[in-house]
């Protein structure tokens, strides 16, 4: 018998299909007020259709976006102005991520889809002394704690699409056209993976089926 949390959550997808939005970019506001005013570098792994990047060109003198997918790439191409210190690259993580280092590391929605352990690993080399390190991630429901948060997550889900798209069949963002896939790792897992290759690194659960890691290098 299906669960209530899980007929919940279906439903929940019905909805958000009609009416979508992207909950990835409610956080891009908390990862930059983690990172300093300034900085010199920063590297945005799964850019997409380079939202972040674009709003850490703010911050640093140039951003280097990867992203393993040549169509959203493309688009991210086109929807950054030409002057804006991006560059934009289409490269499997984490093998073909550059091999220097910068002061920010970001990664957004994109490291459930990677081996877990290898990437933080190659976050972790490519960061320099006194960068930070900046993941927003999907992790999969197990606990109760996981559940309860689904389910507070719902009302609220629902309340803000409503605010940003008010009739049905409003077209998607353009960030929402990259490929996507569910998480298959829990929390617990992956908290116990980032600490143990990240001495360290704070991780927490948040609302709209996410969680947050941070990581300074000394």
């Amino acid at each position: 018998m299906t669960s209530p949390v899980h007929r919940v959550l279906r439903a929940l997808d019905r909805f958000h299909a009609d009416r979508p939005w992207d909950h990835n970019a409610r956080f891009h506001p908390w990862i930059l007020r983690r990172l300093p005013a300034r900085v010199d570098s920063a590297l945005d792994v799964g850019c997409g259709s380079g939202d972040l990047a674009r709003l850490l060109a703010g911050r640093a003198r140039h951003v280097h976006a990867v992203d393993a997918d040549p169509v959203i790439t493309a688009r991210a191409r086109e929807l950054t102005p030409a002057a804006a210190p991006v560059t934009y690259a289409v490269a499997e993580a984490p093998a073909g991520l550059p091999g220097r280092t910068f002061d920010v590391v970001t990664c957004v929605a994109v490291l459930h889809h990677l081996p877990l352990t290898e990437a933080l690993v190659a976050f972790r080399d490519r960061l320099a002394p006194g960068g930070v390190l900046v993941v927003v991630g999907l992790h999969r429901a197990r606990t109760p704690v996981d559940h309860l948060l689904s389910l507070a997550s719902a009302p609220l889900n629902i309340a803000l699409a409503l605010l940003r798209n008010r009739d049905r069949g409003a077209p998607p963002p353009v960030s929402l056209s990259a490929p996507a896939r569910p998480a298959r790792t829990a929390f617990p897992e992956i908290a116990r993976v980032a600490r143990a290759v990240l001495p360290g690194a704070r991780l927490r659960r948040r609302l709209f089926w996410r969680y947050t890691l941070v990581w300074h290098r000394r």
